[in-house]
């Protein structure tokens, strides 16, 4: 009788163990990237633009909104509002939308706009080569990547117009 109840806790235990594993895996969401649907979007063209060319498009952020929740949420957070799993998306452009020179402000976020192009494109791996972020380069158009950027830049601003109320 005890073998068969230590059988019994050691299936339970192997249960419970192998559930909170596939759990943990889970976690993030579906991390297989998919594509955006840019159709309502303006066209860039071919060749990739230094700066974010839908910057302040309501349609854009749309797009953006739903290429964000298909492919980045789950690892940075719906609605951009970061769990701590990823780097906070919403601090990319904070400084640079405080700056009172427009001029240091537009290169601030060209800057900005090309590491998030390349990060995004390419992904992002740790010191060991391991990937901790996927690329986005086989399945994102550039019009996906500017709209997804243009989404994160227009929830900065909506949250940075909350903290100051």
């Amino acid at each position: 009788m005890k073998k068969i109840i230590k059988r019994a806790g050691l299936a339970v235990g192997l249960s419970l163990g192998l559930g909170l594993l596939v759990a943990e895996a889970l976690a993030h969401g579906d991390v297989t990237p998919h594509a955006v649907d840019t159709s309502s979007l303006q066209p860039v063209g071919k060749e990739w633009v230094a700066a974010n060319p839908y910057r302040g498009n309501e349609k854009a952020v749309a797009v953006g909104a739903d290429g964000y929740l298909h492919n980045c949420a789950g690892c940075h957070g719906l609605n951009a509002n970061s769990g701590g799993v990823a780097p906070d998306l919403l601090l990319l452009t904070k400084d640079c939308l405080g700056m009172t020179s427009k001029d240091q402000q537009a290169s601030c976020l060209k800057d900005t706009d090309e590491y998030f192009k390349e990060i995004t494109l390419n992904g992002k791996k740790t010191s060991d080569g391991r990937y901790v972020m996927p690329a986005y380069s086989s399945v994102f158009t550039q019009e996906a990547v500017w709209a997804v950027k243009t989404y994160t830049d227009a929830r900065t601003v909506e949250e940075n117009a909350k903290k100051a109320k």
